[in-house]
């Protein structure tokens, strides 16, 4: 095997209509991956409910989220980090609107890579 490398804010998708996954990194029960949002938010009544642990790490941007069962939005900056456990419902309220809002997310748990 050889080392993989790369840099999470080069080539960052400018005002794509839909928001971006990519992979940066999977092993069994693991996947790193690249989201960048440009203003996108989560449809109406859509929840992610996900059978693996995730943990997100605000880069660039801002957001907030509904997580289910608390109260008001969970706001992020740059630096900011959530960790949700398998099944925790959760959605997208908003991105930045005026740049991309790039996170880094970690799934982990019985994640198929």
């Amino acid at each position: 095997m050889k080392p993989e490398h790369g840099n999470l804010l080069a080539d960052v998708p400018v005002n794509a209509a839909e928001e971006i996954f990519q992979p940066l990194l999977a092993r069994p029960g693991l996947k790193i991956e690249r989201i960048v949002s440009n203003g996108q938010s989560s449809p109406e009544g859509f929840w992610y409910d996900s059978a693996d642990d995730e943990w997100v790490l605000l880069v660039s941007g801002s957001a907030a989220l509904e997580l289910e069962g608390q109260p008001g939005l969970h706001t992020m900056q740059p630096g900011d980090w959530l960790h949700l456990p398998a099944h925790y419902r959760h959605r997208v309220a908003r991105t930045d609107a005026a740049g991309p809002t790039v996170w880094l997310a970690v799934h982990h748990g019985s994640v198929d890579s």
